[in-house]
């Protein structure tokens, strides 16, 4: 009888109901074997094979898992590592997945280093003209020559295959690591000038187009502040190395279409189209890859729409400009140059044809160099990606400086992971041992435990929920939760024990004595962990929040349910 009504008491209910909707968004499954695919690296064989990158939104157990290569069954790392590991360039297989079936070629490992040294060097471009022919005005690809003064680059052909995915044992739950528990890249950037709120949220929606678009995943990215105030931007980024994220976030990106001294069309703003698909964007068939003095030169293409606006402007600005020809044929007398970051990237021959007319679809073109054929397609592709991409996002509204960045390898995040686990594991013992000997009540004991473990698993559930990030900040937290839980706990504990030996208050009184103090504690730490969360520039955020939410679920929903579970054993009044 004494379970019975227990388990029908509304605070033990709320509980339950609390613990069940925590399991289901964890979602554990420890038995789950296979292979997850954690990143696509871009341009890469996988990446061409269709394999999409996971979206920051997706949740850990519905990443893409691979199920077999060349009809060899992949359920753990190690046996996708051996297949992997003796791959071949050019080799072609098949890899199942729990999507589909995709069919790949791998392509070599390639390393460039850019050399303290420039070089002239002859580039050749393809750029598409508008010509009459028997009265009607149709597109032709036609070639130019320039020169133009580069850095000097070396590739290394490591001769190693690649089919660029990054992966990972397939999860077992939908808690998510931070960097410190997997391994990645974490960035602070700071403004360079104080922003408004709307600002800043135009910011990190750009960057997060930015680093979505460019193919990149498992993305934390918002704003924080130290406690003097001062903005900054802390990017965490599983699975990319310092360069790719020095490229992308550093950089202010803003793309510019100038005919002489005038803009044209600002990428972003002015872009109102960039193809992405295979049939409007990728290597230029009428060029394709030349060998040029030994380097080989690959062209890449693809057609974007501007807006009406910004092909006024372009009818405007050619109105006055001259007719030349350049070898026998009839051009404007000045180009359509782009700009990268105010650095120019490429120039386009105008059609005389074209001289006061608003045109809103244009080719963007450019090349890309290596010193094999697939060395310098790989180095077009890229170099398209990156133009795309600024194109479609816009330039970010401020520069950024990087402040601090740090690289944390995977396996010394295992190495944490592992560490954390027993710190845990110590912790737990440790409140164990000291509560029965403090009470010498096996019941009150496991009782504690119980309730320690509820509110261990509330929090989880949490993070799972909201896709919050577990860091060894967030893992201290947890741990300063069992302690403040304890003690509540005990405060519950001694509470109802004292009734035994004196009736001059009520159990209710007691309960309501033993709360007020615990309410008195829970909003002094809460006091204390504010100013955490924003202190360190945000890094300390983990901390404060899984500390703050632990206490919360602690007061509202299992020391309630503590304290009923302690009245029916030991005995209390109603």
């Amino acid at each position: 009888m004494r379970l019975k009504k227990l388990f029908l008491n509304v605070r033990i209910i709320i509980l339950i109901v609390f613990l069940l909707l925590a399991v289901v968004a964890i979602r554990p499954d420890p038995f789950r074997e296979g292979v997850a695919i954690r990143s696509v690296v871009k341009n890469s064989a996988a990446a061409v094979a269709g394999i999409e990158n996971p979206k920051p939104t997706t949740s850990p157990v519905s990443r893409e898992l691979i199920l077999a290569i060349n009809n060899q069954p992949m359920k753990t790392l190690e046996e996708y590592y051996q297949v992997t590991a003796n791959l071949s360039v050019n080799q072609t297989l098949q890899i199942k997945t729990n999507r589909g079936f995709y069919t790949l070629t791998v392509l070599p490992q390639i390393r460039r280093i850019e050399l303290n040294e420039t070089e002239e060097r002859l580039v050749e471009e393809t750029i598409q003209v508008n010509e009459t022919i028997n009265g009607t005005i149709v597109p032709i690809n036609k070639t130019v020559q320039r020169m133009e003064t580069v850095p000097k680059i070396r590739e290394e052909v490591l001769g190693l295959a690649n089919i660029g995915l990054n992966v990972q044992e397939a999860p077992t739950n939908n808690i998510r690591k931070g960097l410190d528990l997997q391994g990645g890249t974490r960035v602070l950037l700071a403004p360079e000038k104080p922003l408004e709120k709307q600002e800043m949220d135009f910011l990190l929606e750009n960057m997060g187009l930015r680093l979505n678009n460019y193919g990149l995943s498992d993305i934390l990215l918002r704003e924080t502040k130290d406690l003097a105030g001062n903005q900054f931007v802390l990017v965490e980024i599983a699975g990319a190395n310092e360069e790719e994220v020095k490229d992308l976030l550093a950089k202010q990106g803003k793309f510019e279409a100038r005919i002489g001294n005038e803009t044209v069309f600002i990428g972003g703003r002015d872009i109102t189209w960039v193809c992405k698909s295979g049939d409007c964007a990728g290597i230029d068939p009428q060029y394709g890859c030349a060998d040029s003095g030994g380097q080989w030169v690959c062209r890449f293409r693809f057609a974007i729409s501007v807006a009406p606006e910004a092909a006024a402007r372009q009818a405007a600005i050619t109105q006055n400009l001259e007719v030349i020809t350049e070898g026998g044929e009839p051009y404007l007398s000045q180009d359509l140059r782009l700009f990268l970051d105010d650095q120019e990237v490429d120039t386009l021959n105008i059609a005389a044809e074209l001289k006061g007319r608003p045109v809103t679809d244009i080719a963007i073109s450019g090349s890309g160099l290596g010193a094999t054929q697939d060395a310098a397609i790989i180095d077009a592709l890229q170099n398209m990606k990156k133009l795309q991409t600024v194109l479609i996002t816009g330039s970010l509204p401020v520069k950024l400086g990087i402040v601090k960045m740090d690289s944390i390898s995977p396996a010394l995040g295992e190495e944490f992971t592992k560490n954390m686990l027993l710190t845990a594991a110590i912790a737990l013992l440790g409140v164990s041992f000291a509560i029965y000997l403090y009470h010498r009540r096996f019941t009150v004991a496991i009782s504690i435990i119980f309730t320690l473990f509820a509110e261990i698993l509330l929090i989880l559930g949490l993070a799972a929920l909201i896709g919050w990030n577990l860091d060894l900040a967030a893992i201290a937290g947890i741990i300063i939760t069992i302690g403040t839980g304890t003690n509540d706990q005990i405060v519950i504990t001694d509470e109802i024990l004292r009734g035994e030996t004196s009736a001059s208050r009520s159990w209710k009184e007691r309960i309501k004595k033993a709360f007020f103090i615990i309410f008195a504690a829970y909003s002094t730490n809460l006091v204390a962990m504010l100013p955490l969360l924003f202190s360190g520039a945000g890094l300390l955020k983990g901390f404060a929040l899984t500390t703050i939410a632990g206490m919360t679920f602690g007061v509202l929903i299992t020391r309630p349910a503590y304290a009923v579970v302690m009245q029916a054993f030991l005995g209390g009044e109603e």
